[in-house]
C-alpha cells in the first residue's frame, strides 16, 4: 500500500478526492454528478493544452506561446467563418489544427536550427502571435451574431449525454497516452529529456525530437483555440491572456519535470482537474478571483519544490552513509 502512495498520480488524485469532498461540506450540490461533468467541461482545453505543453516539457523545453497561438488560430478560425459561414465546421478544425502545427513548427526550428533557448524562442513568438491577431483583426471583435450556428454548436453538442468539447478531450487524453507509452516518437521525448547526450548514442536526434514536440503542442494549441472561440462565441486580442501559466500550472502540478524526462499523462490530466475543481470552487465559498492567481502561484511553488525533492538522487543518500560509516 505504501508503494502506491509513493506514486505522484495516486497523491494527486487523493488530494483531489479531498478537496472535493471539503467543497461538498459546504455545498454538497457541487459534487453531483452533472455539476461534476460540468467542471470536467470547463478544465476540458486546459487538459488538451497541458497534454501538448507535457510533449514540449519532457524534453527540457517550454512552450510559453501555448495561449497566443490558441488566439490566433481562434481568430483565424473565426474570421474564416464569418467571411464563408458554408466552409463545413470539419474543415475549419482541421485548418486550425495545421496552423498551429506550423506555429509550433517556428517555435520548434527556432530552437532548433538556431539553438536558442526555448522560453526566449516562445516569449518572442508569443508577443508576435499576439500582434498578428490584432493586425489581421485591426483589433475588432467578432461576437456570437457574426458566427454560423454550426460553428458555435460543435462544442455544446453532447453524445451520451456528454459534451463533445469533452469527448475531443478525452480522444486527445487517449491519443497522447498511447503516442508517448507506445510509440518511438514518445520514447524519445522521455530519453532527450532525460539525457539529450545519451539519446544521440540510442541513435534519436534531440533537435528533431524537440521540433516535433512543438509541433504537436501546437497543434492540440489549434484544436483548444477552435474549441475556445466556438464555445465563448467571441474571438479577440487578448483571449486566453495569461492562460500559458495555468498550463504550466497544470503539468508541474501533476508532477511533470522542469528539468525533462519524467512525467505522465494521467498526471498531467489529474494536475489540470486540480486546478479546475480551484478555479470553479472560489466562487462558490465567495473568494474572491484577485486572490486566484496567488493561490495558483502558491500551489505551482508547492509542487515544484516537491518535485525537486522526489527528484534527489539516491546516491547522495548513500555517500553520507558511507561517511558515516566511515
Amino acid at each position: 500500500m505504501r508503494k502506491l502512495f509513493r506514486h505522484r498520480e495516486i497523491q494527486l488524485l487523493v488530494a483531489i478526492v479531498a478537496l472535493t469532498l471539503l467543497i461538498a461540506l459546504r455545498f454538497p450540490v457541487f459534487v453531483t454528478p452533472s455539476n461534476l461533468a460540468n467542471v470536467y467541461n470547463d478544465t476540458s482545453i486546459l487538459v488538451i493544452l497541458a497534454l501538448g505543453q507535457m510533449a514540449v516539457i519532457l524534453t527540457r523545453c517550454i512552450d510559453l506561446s501555448t495561449a497566443a497561438t490558441l488566439a490566433l488560430c481562434g481568430m483565424v478560425a473565426a474570421m474564416l467563418n464569418n467571411l464563408n459561414p458554408e466552409l463545413p465546421v470539419s474543415l475549419l478544425v482541421l485548418l486550425a489544427v495545421v496552423f498551429g502545427a506550423l506555429l509550433g513548427g517556428i517555435n520548434g526550428l527556432l530552437v532548433w536550427k538556431l539553438d536558442m533557448p526555448p522560453i526566449v524562442v516562445t516569449l518572442g513568438t508569443m508577443t508576435v502571435y499576439r500582434g498578428t491577431i490584432f493586425l489581421i483583426s485591426g483589433g475588432k471583435w467578432i461576437n456570437a451574431h457574426e458566427m454560423s450556428d454550426a460553428f458555435k454548436a460543435l462544442p455544446r453538442d453532447s453524445l451520451a449525454g456528454v459534451s463533445l468539447l469533452s469527448w475531443a478531450s478525452i480522444l486527445m487524453i487517449i491519443i497522447m497516452f498511447v503516442t508517448l507509452g507506445r510509440t518511438t516518437l514518445g520514447r524519445s521525448f522521455y530519453a532527450v529529456g532525460g539525457n539529450a547526450n545519451a539519446a544521440v548514442y540510442a541513435g534519436i536526434d534531440p533537435g528533431r525530437t524537440r521540433f516535433l514536440a512543438f509541433v504537436l503542442s501546437g497543434a492540440l494549441s489549434g484544436l483548444a483555440g477552435y474549441l475556445w472561440i466556438s464555445r465563448y462565441a467571441v474571438a479577440y486580442v487578448d483571449i486566453a491572456l495569461g492562460f500559458e501559466l495555468e498550463v504550466v500550472a497544470a503539468c508541474v502540478i501533476g508532477g511533470v519535470s522542469i528539468a525533462g524526462g519524467i512525467g505522465s499523462v494521467p498526471g498531467a490530466v489529474l494536475g489540470a482537474l486540480f486546478l479546475g475543481i480551484i478555479k470553479n470552487a472560489l466562487p462558490v465559498i465567495n473568494v474572491s478571483p484577485f486572490w486566484q492567481l496567488a493561490i495558483s502561484g502558491t500551489v505551482i511553488i508547492i509542487a515544484v519544490a516537491f518535485n525537486a525533492r522526489a527528484e534527489r538522487k539516491k546516491g547522495r543518500v548513500i555517500l553520507k552513509k558511507a561517511e558515516v560509516t566511515a
